[in-house]
């Protein structure tokens, strides 16, 4: 197969083509926006013709959540518009599709798990963008695994836990939002699913995040915790913490997702986000 890697330089991209690499797949294509403007629809075409590809990962997206709200018609671009193009470019090219989503996409109220034929209802511009990118990929491409992922971690790029332990050099308090619950994904645990994903025919809607729930002071306090820094941690509301940083955008109360789909489908969930966390903590 010759597999086509958007986002190489993200978290996940960086990850999928090492994956991939490690599973012996000889004709990888890792690319970034240096190497194709998934906005220009002429520019795609070209290069996803050219190139032929069996399979196209997406990962790349825009993901500077607070910065959406500034730059609305960039990011639909991005999240809506490159994803359209290359639904298209794959369906043309009788291409498998995997395109990453995220629990943005809905309203985060109340503590239920969501399903992934559940009400949609995103409270910012990040997550209408890649509902309105699924959409798309839907609509164009009927060969896609849609992924839903959330609060992600990985070897190459910017991430919650690097930014603890960066803060844990210089302070020995910190405030971290509390009533934000979700689940904590490892890139390399999750490039291991999409590639289980793309060699079988088992498309549709997934959710993956490695499993256990959390909010985001007890990750902090875990991460302090395992990684051996002194660093206590306030927890605050949300509603607190906007009143500190106001320039924020909304973000989902709760971000559980159910795992039915993956199970359904005959997938493996990934580890338990605390056993990631070891293992990303040992890796860096």
């Amino acid at each position: 197969m010759r597999i086509l890697v958007t986002g190489v330089k993200g978290q996940l991209g960086y990850d999928c083509v090492r994956e991939l690499k490690e599973r012996g797949y000889k004709d990888v294509i890792g690319i970034d926006k240096d190497e194709l403007d998934i906005t220009d629809k002429a520019a795609v075409d070209r290069y996803i013709d050219g190139i032929h590809p069996d399979v196209i990962m997406h990962n790349a997206a825009w993901t500077a959540v607070d910065k959406a709200e500034e730059y609305k018609y960039d990011v639909y671009r991005v999240n809506a518009l490159g994803p359209k193009y290359l639904a298209i470019a794959a369906r043309r090219n009788n291409a498998k599709m995997v395109y990453i989503s995220t629990d943005y996409v809905f309203p985060g109220d109340g503590e239920r798990f969501y399903e992934v034929d559940d009400k949609i209802g995103p409270k910012g511009t990040y997550g209408l963008t890649k509902w309105q990118g699924e959409e798309f990929v839907r609509e164009f491409c009927p060969s896609h695994f849609i992924v839903r992922i959330s609060w992600v971690f990985g070897i190459n790029g910017h991430n919650f836990i690097k930014t603890m332990l960066k803060l844990a050099e210089t302070h020995k308090e910190i405030s971290v939002v509390d009533d934000q619950i979700g689940s904590p994904t490892y890139t390399y645990d999750l490039s291991k699913l999409l590639c289980d994903m793309i060699t079988t025919d088992k498309y549709g809607t997934y959710h993956a995040t490695n499993e256990g729930v959390c909010s985001w002071a007890d990750f902090a306090k875990e991460i302090f915790l395992k990684a051996h820094k002194d660093v206590k941690v306030n927890p605050v509301s949300t509603e607190e913490y906007l009143r500190l940083s106001p320039q924020q955008a909304l973000r989902p109360l709760n971000s559980r997702m159910s795992k039915k789909s993956l199970v359904k489908a005959g997938f493996n969930k990934l580890p338990k986000w605390e056993d990631a966390l070891d293992r990303y903590l040992k890796t860096i």
